[in-house]
């Protein structure tokens, strides 16, 4: 008789092995599209499984600093190449967890891959600066130097490339790591983390815990022996975080939350601004920080916009994101789900006109998961709580703007300030839309997402705390300068006193 097979269980990984979590807790993690599939069951970690976890990656620590920056690079590329070698596998298993269709799952993989590329080359470029002394028979230069145990705290919607946004640079830097993943996408960073292991990473140097924040993510914010915090997440959590790294004045980087724009002018391809606008909103379901949830449309071309983006929201397959014919996946959880209706019915209530969209997806194969119809609101007034609040959800709302100033007073006018984009072909409009946009990213004639690891990322306001990832700024966020005089005048020497003559 033929038994169905039991769920795989997903443990720890703390000093090189996978152990238990402490409680013995363990919880569920199922297929938003189809919550009748369990893609696993992960444990539930608490403050005893961080202290593990912190107590190995500070042993390990004292060896990992020491290796030479371009030995611990080679380790990198050799990951980077077996993820390169899995990417299917994992692009698949991202698509059963998350829910994004699978050519988004493929570029959330192949942006690990990219970013750990990039960083082990930065393994042979950890410059410092060297620079003449003011005063005779010295020597000045500055150098990078590691700082210890660094905490991260990892979100569901790009559950491999942002972990890798932020261990890579960490890791060739010199640090060690504890990585606490999102509870709804555990099984990403697990694959990361045993490719990582797989390529030669020494015991301790990277841990992983799963579980939820107040659990497992606060403990590790918070441990006296964890002098770096990386956190991408809600701006409601990363506050609290922020006030958890204050008293010890620990390192504390931010990324947060956005309230994203399109701008399209009257001189705009509208036809390629819809195509930006479709991928802006609705790729991942409209749920990342870069999301395009606002349009701000020249009311002279106002109707002929919103026609066009309409009749393509229409058209746009939702369902199971393995299907290859799926154009949008379903909402990440029930709750999550819950927040985008609740938006939907603040937007009727404050008068912004629903044009498409709108409802909860419930018949035939959505049954079985969190699908909620791509959703388009116009005449919204830019201070309407569905044009300030982030929804994270497929749903965007259209404003009429009178002119290009009106369009930039409207963009910069909500808390956030990750990302930015103008549709134009006027050059000068578009040199002072980069010049007046309020973020830390814009974008001319493409929607507000499409970031490339070389570059920095993060935001103003209440996007981040003035830190960025990807490129040489995240090496800086893992590293202290430290600067070095040797004077060998063989006397002393005062610097500012002694030159003055």
């Amino acid at each position: 008789m033929a038994t169905a097979a039991s769920p795989r269980v997903f443990k720890n990984f703390i000093n090189g092995e996978w152990v238990e979590s402490r409680s013995g807790k363990a919880y569920e993690n199922r297929n938003p599209a189809n919550t009748d599939e369990l893609v696993g069951i992960f444990v539930a970690s608490g403050s005893e499984d961080v202290n593990a976890a912190v107590d190995a990656a500070t042993e390990a620590y004292k060896s990992w600093r020491l290796v030479p920056a371009p030995k611990r690079a080679e380790i990198l590329y050799r990951a980077a190449e077996l993820l390169l070698q899995h990417k299917e596998e994992f692009s698949s298993d991202m698509t059963r967890e998350m829910g994004k269709v699978l050519a988004e799952t493929r570029g959330d993989v192949q942006e690990a891959i990219d970013m750990t590329y990039y960083m082990a080359g930065e393994g042979r470029r950890l410059f410092g600066q060297t620079t003449p002394s003011e005063l005779p028979n010295k020597f000045a230069m500055s150098a990078r130097q590691s700082i210890g145990v660094c905490g991260m705290i990892t979100p569901w919607n790009f559950p491999m490339a942002i972990p890798s946004w932020k261990m890579m640079p960490a890791l060739v830097s010199g640090n060690t790591v504890v990585l606490k993943p999102a509870e709804d996408t555990p099984l990403s960073s697990y694959h990361l983390v045993q490719i990582l292991m797989e390529a030669g990473l020494p015991n301790g140097v990277v841990n992983l815990v799963s579980g939820d924040g107040p659990n497992a993510g606060a403990p590790l914010a918070g441990h006296k022996d964890v002098p770096v915090v990386s956190f991408t997440g809600s701006t409601a959590v990363g506050r609290i975080i922020a006030e958890m790294c204050a008293p010890d004045f620990k390192h504390c980087s931010l990324e947060m939350g956005g309230k994203n724009i399109i701008i399209v002018m009257d001189d705009a391809n509208l036809e390629l601004a819809v195509d930006g606008a479709i991928w802006g909103g609705f790729g991942t379901t409209g749920q990342r920080c870069t999301a395009a949830s606002r349009v701000a449309v020249h009311k002279s071309v106002y109707g002929e916009f919103v026609s066009r983006f309409v009749a393509r929201a229409k058209k746009l397959r939702v369902g199971d994101g393995l299907d290859a014919t799926i154009d949008m996946g379903p909402c990440i959880n029930e709750q999550q789900l819950k927040t985008v209706m609740s938006y939907v019915e603040i937007g009727k209530a404050e008068g912004a006109k629903l044009l498409t969209g709108g409802n909860r997806l419930t018949s035939g194969a959505y049954a079985k998961g969190w699908f909620h119809e791509p959703t388009v609101f116009g005449d919204v007034a830019a201070n309407m709580r569905i044009a300030q609040e982030e929804i994270f959800g497929p749903v965007v709302s259209v404003i009429p703007v009178d002119n290009f100033e009106h369009a930039i007073e409207v963009a910069n006018g909500v808390p956030y300030g990750l990302s930015a984009s103008i549709y134009t072909r006027n050059v000068n409009l578009a040199f002072a839309a980069m010049r007046d946009l309020y973020t830390g990213i814009v974008y001319v004639n493409a929607p507000t997402i499409g970031a490339e690891t070389h570059l920095p990322f993060g935001g103003t306001k209440q996007t981040g705390n003035g830190h960025r990832e990807a490129a040489i700024a995240a090496i800086d966020f893992f590293t202290e300068w430290k600067t070095m005089y040797i004077d060998y005048s063989d006397k002393l020497q005062r610097a500012q006193i002694d030159n003055a003559e």
